[in-house]
């Protein structure tokens, strides 16, 4: 599946799945659009590394970063050319990474309503899948329209 380039102003957090040897998902979401990007790293502990290579990948330079106060964060705008702003979560901030927080709910919310659990090697397709669901919600006003969406020509020769 194709992801969204993310511009303007974007949240990005982190999320975890499965303990200490699970996987980490790094998300991030554009303020005000059903824009979502993500990332599933092969095990739970996140680098600044794995938040450099989310922000060459899907976010635009010049763009409104919001994190929380994580220390994979910090110095963020040295390594990209975004204007960096933190919550940090011990001190009760929440405002601008509430949004991204909130898509961590939903997206557990529809595991457990549609998989009842996950696991970490089918991960990906349903976060995938997820992310599909939440950008695309006029797929689902009828039935013409989801099969606009879900039927596509098959290349041949």
């Amino acid at each position: 599946m194709d992801q969204e380039v993310l511009e303007k102003v974007v949240q990005l957090d982190e999320a975890y799945f499965g303990g200490k040897k699970g996987r980490a998902l790094l998300m991030g979401k554009e303020i005000g659009s059903k824009k979502l990007a993500y990332e599933i790293l092969p095990h739970a502990q996140p680098s600044r590394e794995h938040a450099w290579f989310f922000l060459q990948t899907y976010v635009k330079p010049k763009t409104t970063l919001n994190t929380d106060g994580s220390s994979i964060y910090k110095g963020i705008d040295q390594w990209w050319p975004v204007n960096h702003q933190r919550d940090i979560h011990k001190k009760f901030e929440f405002e601008l990474t509430s949004e991204i927080e909130g898509i961590f709910g939903v997206l557990k919310t529809f595991i457990r309503r549609m998989y009842h659990h996950v696991t970490v090697d089918k991960l990906d397709s349903v976060v995938g899948e997820f992310c599909y669901r939440f950008s695309h919600p006029e797929m689902f006003e009828n039935p013409c329209c989801y099969l606009q969406f879900s039927l596509r020509l098959v290349p041949t020769g």
